[in-house]
């Protein structure tokens, strides 16, 4: 009697949700500078909440005196439903066939490799996925993978208009440093108490070509250029100019009908803060399985299902992320009208 592979723990939907989670991440650079750090939630909806606390300054008392009395800041809470998304694929007979020796028993890891390579593949579409949501995001603007439909405006949501500096990188009197300064003021001024380590621009490439390219900047960018290239360095990582470090971001996918998106609107930047500890987060919910109601929230899960007449196997995968920016007031949009 030949074992039935799949009827073993290896392929139980807790094993291949720990696998397609321990995986290489194929995350874009998003995941990379880890700008949104994860967090699993026990249900499909999250709120955020909203303080408007003013900060104050205290006068001094004679000793002995009551103190000054506080008043309670306004509470805003906000719901957002996390974004679901399936991703079926199927293993058929002939995916495998004549790799293991016939009768043997020992199928088990030859059938795990090729699950775990579906599973990869699986797991890139999800990747790719969650860079264009976080991405969304970074822009204020969350928008489903069909590339059309709207899922939020966190402007819109908090109630706020997007900054906007136009750079005029066209024009060669322009005061680019200046232009820098008022993203950071900006950003400075709308922390309401959060903290950042620095502020950073992911930039197309015809923005940073027209930056670098400006009378302003090209004498700082050629001296950078240079110690870049005596080190080996790919100058386009990572610019440092008027205190914003200018990256040139080229992520872009297509959507289900073939249009590709990119993930900077050309000719633009989005110039966001670095290192703050509350501002960015990927919220994750459970999946819709019986066994992961009311629990924490994973990246990733996947499950197996022998197809009738064993006649294959059918993959099932999913991921429920929600990207968040909780103030959006901190992102600034980059652009050059001329």
């Amino acid at each position: 009697m030949i074992l039935n592979p799949f009827e073993t723990d290896a392929f139980s939907m807790v094993s291949l949700t720990q696998s397609i989670n321990i995986l290489p991440n194929m995350y874009g650079r998003c995941g990379e500078l880890n700008l949104f750090p994860p967090k699993g939630i026990p249900s499909r909806t999250v709120l955020i909440e909203e303080q408007n606390g003013v900060l104050n300054l205290l006068p001094s008392k004679p000793l002995g005196s009551p103190g000054t009395m506080g008043s309670a800041p306004k509470r805003k809470v906000r719901s957002f439903q996390v974004p679901h998304i399936p991703h079926d694929d199927t293993i058929l007979p002939e995916d495998y066939a004549g790799v293991r020796a016939f009768g043997s028993e020992n199928q088990l890891q030859t059938l795990s490799v090729i699950v775990n390579e579906r599973l990869q593949q699986m797991k890139n579409k999800h990747d790719i996925t969650l860079e264009y949501l976080r991405m969304g995001a970074l822009k204020g603007l969350i928008i489903d993978g069909d590339g059309s439909t709207v899922l939020y405006n966190l402007f819109t949501e908090f109630g706020i208009k997007q900054k906007t500096v136009d750079f005029l990188l066209g024009t060669d009197t322009t005061d680019v440093r200046g232009k820098c300064m008022e993203v950071l003021r900006h950003i400075e001024d709308n922390l309401m108490g959060e903290t950042m380590t620095g502020v950073r621009a992911f930039v197309s490439g015809e923005f940073f070509d027209n930056l670098t390219s400006h009378p302003t900047v090209t004498a700082a960018y050629a001296n950078y250029a240079l110690a870049q290239n005596m080190l080996g360095g790919d100058i386009r990582k990572g610019f440092s100019f008027g205190g914003i470090l200018w990256e040139e971001y080229r992520g872009q996918a297509s959507d289900a009908s073939g249009t590709t998106h990119r993930f900077v609107p050309a000719g633009e930047a989005i110039a966001f803060p670095e290192g703050t500890q509350n501002t960015f987060q990927t919220i994750y919910a459970p999946a819709d399985f019986v066994e992961t109601v009311n629990t924490l929230g994973k990246p990733y899960y996947a499950k197996l299902k022998i197809r009738d007449f064993d006649r294959g196997v059918d993959l099932h995968t999913q991921s429920n992320p929600l990207p968040m920016c909780a103030r959006p007031a901190l992102l600034v949009r980059c652009k050059s009208s001329n």
